[in-house]
Protein backbone atom coordinates (compact mmCIF):
# COMPACT_ATOMS: atom_id res chain seq x y z
CA UNK A 1 0.00 0.00 0.00
CA UNK A 2 1.33 3.42 -0.96
CA UNK A 3 1.80 5.83 1.96
CA UNK A 4 2.28 9.58 1.70
CA UNK A 5 3.37 11.87 4.53
CA UNK A 6 2.18 15.47 4.88
CA UNK A 7 2.12 17.92 7.73
CA UNK A 8 -1.61 18.66 7.44
CA UNK A 9 -4.43 16.61 5.92
CA UNK A 10 -7.71 18.39 5.17
CA UNK A 11 -10.83 16.31 4.57
CA UNK A 12 -13.36 18.18 2.44
CA UNK A 13 -13.21 20.83 -0.29
CA UNK A 14 -16.16 23.05 0.55
CA UNK A 15 -16.08 26.51 2.10
CA UNK A 16 -14.25 25.20 5.19
CA UNK A 17 -11.64 23.04 3.52
CA UNK A 18 -10.86 25.56 0.81
CA UNK A 19 -10.67 28.37 3.35
CA UNK A 20 -8.29 26.34 5.52
CA UNK A 21 -6.03 25.65 2.54
CA UNK A 22 -5.90 29.31 1.54
CA UNK A 23 -5.20 30.62 5.03
CA UNK A 24 -2.53 27.99 5.67
CA UNK A 25 -0.84 28.88 2.38
CA UNK A 26 -0.94 32.59 3.17
CA UNK A 27 0.79 31.91 6.48
CA UNK A 28 3.60 29.82 5.08
CA UNK A 29 2.21 26.30 5.58
CA UNK A 30 2.22 24.57 2.21
CA UNK A 31 2.81 20.94 3.22
CA UNK A 32 -0.84 19.90 3.15
CA UNK A 33 -3.28 17.95 1.04
CA UNK A 34 -7.06 18.21 0.57
CA UNK A 35 -8.93 14.93 0.20
CA UNK A 36 -12.41 15.03 -1.33
CA UNK A 37 -14.70 12.42 -2.84
CA UNK A 38 -16.05 14.86 -5.45
CA UNK A 39 -14.56 16.21 -8.64
CA UNK A 40 -14.31 19.91 -7.84
CA UNK A 41 -14.68 22.43 -5.03
CA UNK A 42 -17.97 23.39 -3.47
CA UNK A 43 -19.08 20.75 -0.95
CA UNK A 44 -22.82 21.08 -0.42
CA UNK A 45 -22.99 23.69 -3.22
CA UNK A 46 -21.51 21.17 -5.61
CA UNK A 47 -23.70 18.28 -4.52
CA UNK A 48 -27.12 19.98 -4.22
CA UNK A 49 -28.29 20.67 -7.77
CA UNK A 50 -32.04 20.24 -7.37
CA UNK A 51 -34.30 22.76 -9.16
CA UNK A 52 -34.52 26.01 -7.21
CA UNK A 53 -31.45 25.36 -5.04
CA UNK A 54 -30.38 28.69 -3.56
CA UNK A 55 -28.92 30.29 -0.44
CA UNK A 56 -31.11 31.90 2.22
CA UNK A 57 -28.24 34.13 3.40
CA UNK A 58 -27.79 37.47 1.59
CA UNK A 59 -25.15 37.35 -1.15
CA UNK A 60 -23.13 40.15 0.43
CA UNK A 61 -22.40 37.88 3.43
CA UNK A 62 -21.96 34.64 1.52
CA UNK A 63 -18.33 34.97 0.50
CA UNK A 64 -14.95 35.02 2.16
CA UNK A 65 -14.06 38.46 3.54
CA UNK A 66 -10.68 38.13 1.82
CA UNK A 67 -12.24 37.20 -1.52
CA UNK A 68 -15.49 39.14 -1.79
CA UNK A 69 -17.49 38.89 -4.98
CA UNK A 70 -18.55 42.21 -6.54
CA UNK A 71 -20.28 40.29 -9.34
CA UNK A 72 -23.13 38.60 -7.50
CA UNK A 73 -26.13 38.87 -9.81
CA UNK A 74 -28.81 38.90 -7.10
CA UNK A 75 -29.31 39.82 -3.45
CA UNK A 76 -29.68 36.08 -2.71
CA UNK A 77 -27.50 33.76 -4.77
CA UNK A 78 -28.50 30.49 -6.40
CA UNK A 79 -26.53 27.25 -6.40
CA UNK A 80 -24.82 27.51 -9.80
CA UNK A 81 -23.47 30.98 -9.03
CA UNK A 82 -22.19 30.00 -5.57
CA UNK A 83 -20.55 26.91 -7.04
CA UNK A 84 -18.79 29.03 -9.66
CA UNK A 85 -17.66 31.52 -7.01
CA UNK A 86 -16.06 28.82 -4.83
CA UNK A 87 -14.20 27.27 -7.75
CA UNK A 88 -13.12 30.70 -8.95
CA UNK A 89 -11.56 31.41 -5.55
CA UNK A 90 -9.81 28.02 -5.61
CA UNK A 91 -8.36 28.84 -9.04
CA UNK A 92 -7.19 32.26 -7.87
CA UNK A 93 -5.17 30.69 -5.05
CA UNK A 94 -4.12 27.56 -7.04
CA UNK A 95 -5.51 25.22 -4.38
CA UNK A 96 -6.45 22.56 -6.94
CA UNK A 97 -2.79 21.59 -7.12
CA UNK A 98 -2.99 20.46 -3.50
CA UNK A 99 -6.22 18.48 -3.87
CA UNK A 100 -6.89 14.80 -4.55
CA UNK A 101 -10.29 14.32 -6.16
CA UNK A 102 -12.52 11.23 -6.14
CA UNK A 103 -10.74 10.23 -2.93
CA UNK A 104 -12.86 8.73 -0.17
CA UNK A 105 -11.42 8.72 3.36
CA UNK A 106 -12.53 5.36 4.73
CA UNK A 107 -10.86 5.80 8.13
CA UNK A 108 -8.74 8.30 10.05
CA UNK A 109 -6.95 6.80 13.08
CA UNK A 110 -4.71 8.45 15.66
CA UNK A 111 -1.38 6.66 16.19
CA UNK A 112 -0.10 7.38 19.69
CA UNK A 113 3.34 5.91 19.01
CA UNK A 114 4.13 8.23 16.13
CA UNK A 115 1.80 11.06 17.18
CA UNK A 116 0.29 11.16 13.72
CA UNK A 117 -3.00 10.60 12.01
CA UNK A 118 -3.16 7.71 9.54
CA UNK A 119 -5.84 8.11 6.90
CA UNK A 120 -6.98 5.20 4.76
CA UNK A 121 -8.20 6.46 1.39
CA UNK A 122 -9.73 4.86 -1.67
CA UNK A 123 -9.77 6.16 -5.23
CA UNK A 124 -10.99 4.18 -8.22
CA UNK A 125 -10.66 0.97 -6.24
CA UNK A 126 -7.05 1.67 -5.24
CA UNK A 127 -6.29 1.98 -1.52
CA UNK A 128 -3.59 4.32 -0.23
CA UNK A 129 -2.62 5.84 3.10
CA UNK A 130 -1.85 9.39 4.14
CA UNK A 131 0.03 10.11 7.36
CA UNK A 132 -0.38 13.60 8.75
CA UNK A 133 0.84 15.46 11.82
CA UNK A 134 -2.40 17.45 11.95
CA UNK A 135 -5.90 16.61 10.74
CA UNK A 136 -8.50 19.19 9.71
CA UNK A 137 -12.01 17.77 9.45
CA UNK A 138 -13.84 20.00 6.99
CA UNK A 139 -16.56 17.64 5.81
CA UNK A 140 -19.34 19.95 6.96
CA UNK A 141 -22.69 19.02 8.52
CA UNK A 142 -24.65 19.02 5.23
CA UNK A 143 -22.87 16.22 3.40
CA UNK A 144 -24.60 12.94 4.31
CA UNK A 145 -28.26 12.74 3.14
CA UNK A 146 -30.74 11.50 5.70
CA UNK A 147 -33.38 8.97 4.63
CA UNK A 148 -36.41 8.72 6.91
CA UNK A 149 -37.00 5.43 8.69
CA UNK A 150 -40.10 4.37 6.75
CA UNK A 151 -40.97 0.76 6.04
CA UNK A 152 -41.08 -0.33 2.43
CA UNK A 153 -38.66 2.00 0.63
CA UNK A 154 -37.08 -1.01 -1.07
CA UNK A 155 -40.46 -2.18 -2.43
CA UNK A 156 -41.33 1.01 -4.36
CA UNK A 157 -41.55 0.35 -8.09
CA UNK A 158 -40.96 3.93 -9.21
CA UNK A 159 -38.07 6.36 -8.81
CA UNK A 160 -36.74 7.54 -5.43
CA UNK A 161 -34.40 10.53 -5.32
CA UNK A 162 -32.97 12.51 -2.40
CA UNK A 163 -32.86 16.25 -2.92
CA UNK A 164 -29.11 16.22 -2.17
CA UNK A 165 -28.44 13.59 -4.84
CA UNK A 166 -30.58 15.00 -7.61
CA UNK A 167 -30.61 13.32 -11.01
CA UNK A 168 -30.92 16.13 -13.54
CA UNK A 169 -31.41 13.64 -16.37
CA UNK A 170 -34.83 12.65 -15.04
CA UNK A 171 -37.81 14.47 -16.55
CA UNK A 172 -40.69 14.87 -14.12
CA UNK A 173 -43.02 16.55 -16.60
CA UNK A 174 -46.51 15.07 -16.47
CA UNK A 175 -45.69 12.63 -13.66
CA UNK A 176 -47.23 12.04 -10.27
CA UNK A 177 -44.65 13.10 -7.68
CA UNK A 178 -44.49 12.99 -3.89
CA UNK A 179 -42.16 15.18 -1.83
CA UNK A 180 -41.45 14.07 1.73
CA UNK A 181 -40.48 17.02 3.91
CA UNK A 182 -41.18 20.75 4.22
CA UNK A 183 -37.75 22.03 5.21
CA UNK A 184 -35.26 24.30 3.48
CA UNK A 185 -34.74 22.08 0.42
CA UNK A 186 -38.41 21.21 0.01
CA UNK A 187 -39.62 24.81 -0.04
CA UNK A 188 -37.25 25.44 -2.95
CA UNK A 189 -37.82 22.32 -5.03
CA UNK A 190 -41.63 22.06 -4.59
CA UNK A 191 -42.48 25.33 -6.44
CA UNK A 192 -40.29 24.24 -9.36
CA UNK A 193 -41.79 20.76 -9.58
CA UNK A 194 -45.34 22.08 -9.24
CA UNK A 195 -44.94 23.96 -12.53
CA UNK A 196 -44.51 20.81 -14.63
CA UNK A 197 -45.76 17.70 -12.85
CA UNK A 198 -49.25 16.31 -13.35
CA UNK A 199 -49.84 16.10 -9.61
CA UNK A 200 -47.73 16.75 -6.54
CA UNK A 201 -48.28 15.42 -3.02
CA UNK A 202 -46.31 17.23 -0.30
CA UNK A 203 -45.97 15.38 3.00
CA UNK A 204 -45.67 17.68 5.99
CA UNK A 205 -44.82 16.57 9.51
CA UNK A 206 -44.18 20.05 10.93
CA UNK A 207 -45.03 23.35 9.25
CA UNK A 208 -42.14 25.86 9.12
CA UNK A 209 -42.25 29.58 9.71
CA UNK A 210 -41.48 31.35 6.41
CA UNK A 211 -40.63 35.00 5.83
CA UNK A 212 -40.74 36.63 2.39
CA UNK A 213 -37.55 36.31 0.37
CA UNK A 214 -36.41 39.84 -0.47
CA UNK A 215 -34.57 38.73 -3.59
CA UNK A 216 -33.96 40.95 -6.60
CA UNK A 217 -31.37 41.41 -9.29
CA UNK A 218 -28.58 43.90 -8.65
CA UNK A 219 -28.62 46.88 -10.97
CA UNK A 220 -25.72 47.71 -13.23
CA UNK A 221 -24.96 50.76 -11.09
CA UNK A 222 -24.77 48.61 -7.94
CA UNK A 223 -22.43 46.12 -9.58
CA UNK A 224 -20.23 48.96 -10.79
CA UNK A 225 -20.10 50.44 -7.29
CA UNK A 226 -19.26 47.08 -5.71
CA UNK A 227 -16.36 46.66 -8.13
CA UNK A 228 -15.08 50.23 -8.46
CA UNK A 229 -15.94 52.34 -5.40
CA UNK A 230 -13.39 51.83 -2.59
CA UNK A 231 -15.01 50.64 0.61
CA UNK A 232 -18.53 50.34 -0.83
CA UNK A 233 -18.56 46.55 -0.83
CA UNK A 234 -17.25 46.37 2.74
CA UNK A 235 -19.76 48.98 3.89
CA UNK A 236 -22.73 47.13 2.42
CA UNK A 237 -21.45 43.87 3.85
CA UNK A 238 -21.27 45.52 7.26
CA UNK A 239 -24.82 46.87 7.02
CA UNK A 240 -26.25 43.48 6.04
CA UNK A 241 -24.24 41.78 8.79
CA UNK A 242 -25.56 44.20 11.40
CA UNK A 243 -29.18 43.80 10.35
CA UNK A 244 -28.94 40.01 10.50
CA UNK A 245 -27.03 40.02 13.78
CA UNK A 246 -29.86 41.87 15.50
CA UNK A 247 -31.98 38.71 15.22
CA UNK A 248 -29.54 36.84 17.47
CA UNK A 249 -30.79 38.81 20.48
CA UNK A 250 -34.31 37.45 20.12
CA UNK A 251 -33.22 33.89 19.34
CA UNK A 252 -30.95 33.56 22.37
CA UNK A 253 -31.98 36.03 25.03
CA UNK A 254 -35.52 37.32 24.50
CA UNK A 255 -37.77 35.23 22.22
CA UNK A 256 -40.60 37.74 22.69
CA UNK A 257 -38.53 40.17 20.61
CA UNK A 258 -39.22 37.89 17.62
CA UNK A 259 -42.95 38.72 17.65
CA UNK A 260 -42.59 41.13 14.67
CA UNK A 261 -40.99 38.29 12.70
CA UNK A 262 -43.97 36.07 13.51
CA UNK A 263 -46.36 38.75 12.30
CA UNK A 264 -44.43 38.99 9.03
CA UNK A 265 -44.70 35.22 8.64
CA UNK A 266 -48.44 35.24 9.33
CA UNK A 267 -48.86 38.02 6.81
CA UNK A 268 -46.99 35.93 4.27
CA UNK A 269 -49.53 33.14 4.78
CA UNK A 270 -52.54 35.44 4.63
CA UNK A 271 -51.44 37.06 1.37
CA UNK A 272 -50.78 33.78 -0.39
CA UNK A 273 -53.47 31.32 0.70
CA UNK A 274 -57.23 31.82 0.54
CA UNK A 275 -58.34 28.49 1.98
CA UNK A 276 -58.86 28.69 5.74
CA UNK A 277 -58.22 24.94 6.05
CA UNK A 278 -54.90 25.19 4.23
CA UNK A 279 -53.90 28.24 6.25
CA UNK A 280 -54.39 26.23 9.43
CA UNK A 281 -52.25 23.39 8.06
CA UNK A 282 -49.32 25.64 7.19
CA UNK A 283 -49.35 27.68 10.42
CA UNK A 284 -46.80 26.34 12.94
CA UNK A 285 -47.78 25.61 16.52
CA UNK A 286 -44.36 26.52 17.96
CA UNK A 287 -42.63 29.84 18.51
CA UNK A 288 -40.92 31.45 15.54
CA UNK A 289 -37.20 30.70 15.57
CA UNK A 290 -37.49 27.39 17.46
CA UNK A 291 -36.85 25.69 14.12
CA UNK A 292 -35.01 27.29 11.25
CA UNK A 293 -36.81 30.33 9.82
CA UNK A 294 -37.10 29.85 6.05
CA UNK A 295 -37.35 32.35 3.20
CA UNK A 296 -39.68 31.99 0.22
CA UNK A 297 -42.10 33.94 -1.93
CA UNK A 298 -43.41 31.00 -3.90
CA UNK A 299 -43.87 28.17 -1.36
CA UNK A 300 -47.37 29.13 -0.27
CA UNK A 301 -48.61 29.90 -3.80
CA UNK A 302 -47.21 26.54 -4.92
CA UNK A 303 -49.02 24.43 -2.32
CA UNK A 304 -52.21 26.36 -3.04
CA UNK A 305 -52.14 25.23 -6.70
CA UNK A 306 -54.86 22.89 -7.94
CA UNK A 307 -52.35 20.17 -8.83
CA UNK A 308 -50.77 20.16 -5.35
CA UNK A 309 -52.01 18.50 -2.16
CA UNK A 310 -50.51 19.15 1.26
CA UNK A 311 -50.83 15.92 3.24
CA UNK A 312 -50.43 16.07 7.02
CA UNK A 313 -51.47 12.50 7.84
CA UNK A 314 -48.39 10.56 9.02
CA UNK A 315 -46.74 8.20 6.55
CA UNK A 316 -47.26 4.58 7.58
CA UNK A 317 -45.24 2.86 4.86
CA UNK A 318 -44.12 2.84 1.24
CA UNK A 319 -45.90 0.44 -1.11
CA UNK A 320 -44.88 -0.73 -4.59
CA UNK A 321 -47.13 1.95 -6.09
CA UNK A 322 -46.85 4.87 -3.68
CA UNK A 323 -47.15 6.12 -0.12
CA UNK A 324 -49.54 4.70 2.47
CA UNK A 325 -50.71 7.14 5.13
CA UNK A 326 -51.89 6.33 8.64
CA UNK A 327 -55.53 6.46 7.56
CA UNK A 328 -54.90 3.47 5.29
CA UNK A 329 -55.04 5.40 2.01
CA UNK A 330 -52.46 4.62 -0.69
CA UNK A 331 -51.39 7.66 -2.69
CA UNK A 332 -50.06 6.35 -6.00
CA UNK A 333 -47.07 8.19 -7.45
CA UNK A 334 -44.36 7.69 -10.05
CA UNK A 335 -41.57 9.48 -8.18
CA UNK A 336 -40.75 10.00 -4.49
CA UNK A 337 -38.52 12.96 -3.68
CA UNK A 338 -36.97 12.70 -0.23
CA UNK A 339 -36.23 16.17 1.16
CA UNK A 340 -35.54 15.23 4.77
CA UNK A 341 -32.19 16.89 5.25
CA UNK A 342 -28.90 15.46 6.43
CA UNK A 343 -27.23 13.44 9.16
CA UNK A 344 -25.99 16.41 11.18
CA UNK A 345 -25.56 15.12 14.73
CA UNK A 346 -25.14 11.49 13.65
CA UNK A 347 -23.06 11.74 10.48
CA UNK A 348 -21.51 8.44 9.28
CA UNK A 349 -18.25 10.40 9.01
CA UNK A 350 -18.00 10.36 12.81
CA UNK A 351 -17.71 6.55 12.76
CA UNK A 352 -14.58 6.80 10.62
CA UNK A 353 -12.55 9.00 12.99
CA UNK A 354 -10.80 6.91 15.66
CA UNK A 355 -9.17 8.57 18.67
CA UNK A 356 -6.59 7.71 21.31
CA UNK A 357 -8.45 4.87 23.03
CA UNK A 358 -9.72 3.19 19.87
CA UNK A 359 -13.16 4.76 20.15
CA UNK A 360 -14.74 6.54 17.26
CA UNK A 361 -15.91 10.12 17.43
CA UNK A 362 -19.44 8.76 17.00
CA UNK A 363 -18.96 6.48 20.01
CA UNK A 364 -17.63 9.26 22.21
CA UNK A 365 -20.44 11.63 21.29
CA UNK A 366 -23.02 8.90 21.76
CA UNK A 367 -21.84 8.64 25.37
CA UNK A 368 -21.32 12.29 26.35
CA UNK A 369 -23.23 14.20 23.70
CA UNK A 370 -21.95 16.15 20.71
CA UNK A 371 -19.52 18.52 22.34
CA UNK A 372 -16.12 20.07 21.70
CA UNK A 373 -14.04 23.07 22.64
CA UNK A 374 -14.77 26.25 20.70
CA UNK A 375 -16.41 24.08 18.04
CA UNK A 376 -12.97 22.90 17.02
CA UNK A 377 -11.10 20.44 19.28
CA UNK A 378 -12.35 17.31 21.05
CA UNK A 379 -10.76 15.60 24.03
CA UNK A 380 -9.44 12.19 22.98
CA UNK A 381 -8.62 13.32 19.45
CA UNK A 382 -5.22 15.04 19.55
CA UNK A 383 -3.93 17.24 16.73
CA UNK A 384 -7.36 17.29 15.10
CA UNK A 385 -9.49 20.35 14.48
CA UNK A 386 -13.06 20.22 13.19
CA UNK A 387 -14.46 22.97 11.04
CA UNK A 388 -18.14 23.77 11.68
CA UNK A 389 -17.99 21.54 14.73
CA UNK A 390 -20.32 21.40 17.74
CA UNK A 391 -22.11 24.61 18.77
CA UNK A 392 -21.09 26.62 15.71
CA UNK A 393 -24.30 26.51 13.65
CA UNK A 394 -26.44 29.57 13.11
CA UNK A 395 -30.08 30.43 12.62
CA UNK A 396 -29.73 34.03 11.59
CA UNK A 397 -26.64 34.84 9.50
CA UNK A 398 -23.79 33.47 7.38
CA UNK A 399 -21.80 30.38 8.36
CA UNK A 400 -18.90 31.80 6.37
CA UNK A 401 -18.34 34.28 9.22
CA UNK A 402 -18.07 31.40 11.71
CA UNK A 403 -15.79 29.48 9.36
CA UNK A 404 -13.43 32.43 9.07
CA UNK A 405 -13.38 32.74 12.86
CA UNK A 406 -12.31 29.10 13.09
CA UNK A 407 -9.69 29.69 10.42
CA UNK A 408 -8.11 32.32 12.68
CA UNK A 409 -7.98 29.72 15.44
CA UNK A 410 -6.58 27.05 13.11
CA UNK A 411 -3.77 29.25 11.80
CA UNK A 412 -2.74 30.40 15.28
CA UNK A 413 -2.83 26.77 16.48
CA UNK A 414 -0.46 25.63 13.75
CA UNK A 415 1.79 28.66 14.30
CA UNK A 416 1.93 27.85 18.02
CA UNK A 417 2.74 24.21 17.33
CA UNK A 418 5.57 25.23 15.01
CA UNK A 419 6.98 27.91 17.30
CA UNK A 420 6.95 25.68 20.39
CA UNK A 421 7.78 22.42 18.56
CA UNK A 422 4.63 20.71 19.81
CA UNK A 423 4.10 17.11 18.72
CA UNK A 424 0.81 16.39 20.49
CA UNK A 425 -1.96 18.84 21.38
CA UNK A 426 -5.18 17.71 23.11
CA UNK A 427 -7.81 19.88 24.71
CA UNK A 428 -8.22 19.13 28.41
CA UNK A 429 -11.44 17.41 29.40
CA UNK A 430 -12.13 19.90 32.18
CA UNK A 431 -11.76 22.81 29.74
CA UNK A 432 -14.11 21.12 27.28
CA UNK A 433 -16.70 20.40 29.96
CA UNK A 434 -16.59 23.94 31.33
CA UNK A 435 -16.92 25.42 27.84
CA UNK A 436 -19.96 23.30 27.02
CA UNK A 437 -21.57 24.00 30.38
CA UNK A 438 -21.26 27.70 29.57
CA UNK A 439 -22.85 27.12 26.15
CA UNK A 440 -25.85 25.35 27.66
CA UNK A 441 -26.18 28.01 30.36
CA UNK A 442 -26.24 30.68 27.66
CA UNK A 443 -29.03 28.73 25.95
CA UNK A 444 -31.31 28.66 29.00
CA UNK A 445 -33.63 31.47 27.86
CA UNK A 446 -33.37 30.80 24.13
CA UNK A 447 -36.19 30.03 21.77
CA UNK A 448 -34.56 26.66 21.01
CA UNK A 449 -35.04 25.61 24.63
CA UNK A 450 -38.37 27.31 25.32
CA UNK A 451 -40.00 27.58 21.90
CA UNK A 452 -42.16 24.46 22.03
CA UNK A 453 -40.59 22.42 19.24
CA UNK A 454 -38.32 19.41 18.79
CA UNK A 455 -35.56 19.64 16.22
CA UNK A 456 -32.21 18.25 15.12
CA UNK A 457 -30.62 21.16 16.99
CA UNK A 458 -30.61 19.00 20.15
CA UNK A 459 -28.79 15.73 20.79
CA UNK A 460 -30.27 12.70 22.55
CA UNK A 461 -29.14 14.11 25.89
CA UNK A 462 -31.42 17.11 25.39
CA UNK A 463 -28.65 19.66 24.89
CA UNK A 464 -28.60 22.15 22.02
CA UNK A 465 -25.33 21.02 20.45
CA UNK A 466 -25.44 22.39 16.92
CA UNK A 467 -26.02 26.12 17.45
CA UNK A 468 -23.97 29.04 18.69
CA UNK A 469 -25.82 31.10 21.31
CA UNK A 470 -25.83 34.84 20.91
CA UNK A 471 -23.83 37.13 18.68
CA UNK A 472 -21.30 35.82 16.21
CA UNK A 473 -18.79 38.55 16.99
CA UNK A 474 -18.39 36.93 20.42
CA UNK A 475 -17.33 33.71 18.72
CA UNK A 476 -14.90 35.70 16.58
CA UNK A 477 -13.44 37.17 19.78
CA UNK A 478 -12.79 33.83 21.53
CA UNK A 479 -11.21 32.25 18.43
CA UNK A 480 -8.89 35.11 17.59
CA UNK A 481 -5.95 33.44 19.37
CA UNK A 482 -5.09 29.85 20.20
CA UNK A 483 -5.35 29.54 24.00
CA UNK A 484 -2.76 26.89 24.79
CA UNK A 485 -3.66 27.01 28.51
CA UNK A 486 -6.74 24.89 27.73
CA UNK A 487 -4.62 22.07 26.29
CA UNK A 488 -2.26 19.30 27.34
CA UNK A 489 0.72 19.20 25.02
CA UNK A 490 3.80 17.17 24.26
CA UNK A 491 6.83 19.16 23.25
CA UNK A 492 9.80 17.71 21.41
CA UNK A 493 12.99 17.87 23.48
CA UNK A 494 16.50 18.38 22.24
CA UNK A 495 17.65 15.06 20.83
CA UNK A 496 20.02 13.70 18.23
CA UNK A 497 17.53 10.99 17.33
CA UNK A 498 16.64 11.12 13.62
CA UNK A 499 13.21 12.55 12.85
CA UNK A 500 12.15 9.25 11.28
CA UNK A 501 12.28 7.42 14.63
CA UNK A 502 10.63 7.92 17.98
CA UNK A 503 11.90 11.04 19.74
CA UNK A 504 12.15 11.92 23.40
CA UNK A 505 9.34 14.14 24.59
CA UNK A 506 8.13 15.70 27.76
CA UNK A 507 4.53 16.17 28.85
CA UNK A 508 3.63 19.78 29.41
CA UNK A 509 0.30 20.74 30.96
CA UNK A 510 0.04 24.47 30.44
CA UNK A 511 -2.04 26.45 32.90
CA UNK A 512 -3.08 30.06 32.82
Amino acid sequence: MTTNDVQIAIIGAGFSGLGAAIKLTQNGFDDFVILDRGTDFGGTWRDNTYPGAACDVPSRLYSYSFAQNPSWSRTYSHQPEIHRYINGVADRYAIGEKTRWRTEVTQARWDEATRQWTLDTERDGVTTQVRARFLVGAVGPLCEPNLPDIEGFDTFGGTIVHSARWDNDNDYTGKRVAVIGTGASAIQVVPELAKTVAHLDVYQRTAPWIVPRTERAYSGAEKWAFAKVPGFQNAMRGVVYGLNEATAFGLTYSPSALKPVELICRGNIARSIRSAELRTKVTPSFQVGCKRILRSNDWYPAIARRNVDLITDPIASISPTGIVTSDGVTHDVDVIVVATGFHVTDSPVFDKIIGVDGRSLAGVWDEIGMQGYKGSFINGFPNMMLMVGPSTGLGHTSMVYMIESQLNYLVDFVKTARAQDLTRVEVRLDAQRAYNADIQHEMRNSVWVNGGCASWYADKHGNITTLWPGFTFNFRKITRRFDIAAYDVLRRTTSSTPATTAQATETVSVTA
